[in-house]
């Protein structure tokens, strides 16, 4: 650990940002504080655990810039989390947004799920989220099946079968009076904000007529409707004002983990509820701030009000989202604040001792490997492998741990030259343009680079790592007869003495399957899903543009492979229309 005695000396006790630096000068993380100096002294002063242990360990200068506000400060902090993605910061946990269903603002209305609401200009017509997935498409498919809405994306010139089986009103070819259409609206709408009345005595009156006509098949099944309605309503139920629309945030911390419980009340309905969590850092109300910022700019949708615990700083999340927030202090809307805390601690009982164990049996390897590599510091670490269809056509792929936690956001896929015809040439190819945008780019470099391979596979690296002036230890995972990782090579092609049953050689496995099914997954889906927009993305030579323009003039696969090279070149050079049909030819 770096003294840093002297330069905290010279740090104002004003407001601002301040980022701390590895060795390479990458920004590892960013914060914020109403008084810099004590803060930054925080970090060097006193006992620091867990994950802010393992900061202050990598880091090796720092900087900060003074603002006018704490509000100032948080927009400066949150601005460059963006921009520099550090790895300190708070990473959700998935890359998936929850779901909303939309009923679309068209002439002929249709009922869909949302799952980017971020892209939507209006969020007028979109009720949710919807944590549970499962739960959106069956309310979406029932009232699709109740409603003769419009199904298809495109009017049809002539009648399909939704029409005939009386779930559509045939508006591609049949004029439907506005009144009925708002009609079904209204009744829509009512039923997505919890009041079921109408959809239900649709269902019972549909169920009647069924039974009548013994179709006891459909009338047991608007049964099984009515009581999907009944335990979801009841799921929902709380005493609130049916008005109240709102998200309410509470947490719960314990040592270095910290539990965030978001209750989602719409028309005074509970939603749904999301819990994460997390390892904190120092203070843990701005961890909620900083998680709460990233939570909703991921969502795209806004809830009309917040409520928060009083310890939280409601007015600056007040003014930095422009919406109203409430900290109660009694009555039903604290019990309910009391209840998301409760929850919120409950969940971290239940993974509490696994990710003690998870993060003890990480940090105890990472340990192993810094002493067997010989290595300062041991954190994040780029594996790479190859897929091809018959030789040709060759993709890579490139996943990132850190600390043997994949980053998936960080995952990346790497369309190869059409001209390269093995696995040692694609793989210097990923490898050159991988790290030299790391370096043109001043990107984060791996403290290891992990290859599929033995000798031959590391060899490659190193020329290319050499190469471009850049220092990165590589190891090798070398694979049996049985394709099963047999053992790790350095880059000196020495064996390294890890024990088969160990948690650092498990780690490693595990790596290397992901990497490996990473690769392969792309190549996977093209050829199982026949997928038109997929085959275009792994041809080199296709860009967005050239995709769109081809996607808009053969429509279809089927199309696609029935061109020639001179109807292609229409389009793409004739180089590319020769790739394009070989490649075809091998789907």
């Amino acid at each position: 650990m770096k003294n840093f005695r002297e330069k905290l000396a010279l740090v104002p006790t004003k407001p601002g940002s301040y980022q701390m630096k590895n060795k390479d000068g990458v920004i590892i993380y960013v914060g914020k504080a109403k008084n810099l100096k004590n803060r930054l002294k925080s970090y060097f002063t006193g006992t620091v655990t867990g994950k802010t242990r393992r900061l202050v360990e990598e880091i090796d200068d720092f900087e900060y810039i003074v603002t006018s506000s704490e509000l100032e400060s948080l927009i400066l902090e949150i601005t460059l989390i963006k921009k520099y993605d550090p790895k300190y910061n708070i990473l959700l946990k998935d890359d998936k947004t929850y779901p909303y269903i939309e009923l679309t603002n068209e002439k002929y209305p249709r009922l869909k799920i949302v799952r980017n609401a971020k892209r939507k200009k209006s969020k007028d017509h979109l009720y949710g989220p919807y944590p549970n997935v499962a739960a959106a498409r069956k309310t979406v498919e029932m009232i699709n099946r109740i409603y003769p809405l419009r199904k298809c994306d495109r009017l049809q010139k002539e009648l399909c079968l939704y029409y005939h089986i009386h779930e559509c009103l045939g508006y591609c070819v049949k004029e439907v009076p506005e009144e009925d259409i708002n009609q079904m609206k209204k009744e829509i709408t009512a039923f997505l904000k919890g009041d079921s009345r109408e959809i239900v005595e649709k269902i019972k009156d549909s169920m009647e007529k069924a039974s009548e006509a013994m179709n006891y098949e459909k009338a047991l099944e608007l049964k099984q409707m009515l009581e999907d309605i009944d335990i979801t309503l009841r799921k929902q139920k709380i005493d609130l004002n049916k008005g109240y629309q709102f998200d309410l945030v509470n947490y719960y911390q314990d040592e270095n983990y910290l539990s965030i419980e978001i209750f989602f009340i719409r028309d005074g309905l509970l939603f749904g509820r999301h819990n994460e969590i997390i390892q904190t850092m120092i203070d843990p109300e701005e961890e909620v701030v900083e998680y709460l910022i990233k939570f909703y700019d991921k969502s795209g949708v806004l809830p009309k009000e917040l409520y928060l615990p009083g310890e939280l700083n409601s007015e600056l999340i007040s003014e930095y989202f422009q919406l109203k927030t409430y900290s109660p202090q009694k009555g039903k809307l604290k019990k309910l604040l009391d209840l998301a805390k409760e929850n919120a601690k409950e969940q971290l009982d239940l993974q509490e001792e696994t990710l003690k164990k998870d993060d003890r049996l990480r940090m105890d390897a990472i340990r192993e490997l810094k002493e067997l590599l010989q290595l300062d510091s041991v954190s994040r670490m780029e594996s790479f492998d190859n897929s091809h269809l018959f030789g040709t056509f060759y993709v890579g792929g490139m996943v990132v741990f850190e600390d043997f936690l994949p980053l998936r956001n960080e995952y990346r896929k790497f369309k190869i030259s059409t001209d390269v015809k093995d696995d040692l040439s694609a793989m210097k190819e990923v490898l050159y343009r991988r790290y030299y945008k790391v370096l043109m780019e001043n990107l984060e470099k791996p403290d290891l680079i992990v290859m599929d391979g033995g000798k031959l596979q590391i060899s490659v690296a190193k020329e290319i790592v050499d190469s471009l002036g850049l220092h990165i230890p590589i190891i090798g995972l070398v694979k049996d007869d049985n394709h099963r990782t047999s053992y790790i090579m350095n880059d000196k092609y020495e064996v390294l003495n890890v024990d088969k049953n160990s948690n650092l050689f498990l780690f490693f496995t595990r790596i290397q399957d992901e990497v490996h099914r990473y690769a392969i997954t792309y190549h996977r889906n093209i050829k199982s899903k026949g997928m038109l927009s997929s085959v275009l993305d792994v041809v080199p030579g296709i860009g967005e543009v050239r995709k769109k323009e081809l996607l808009k003039r053969f429509g279809s696969l089927k199309k696609l492979k029935e061109a020639s090279v001179d109807e292609l070149s229409e389009v793409v050079s004739k180089e590319v229309a020769k790739n394009l049909v070989t490649y075809l030819q091998e789907l």
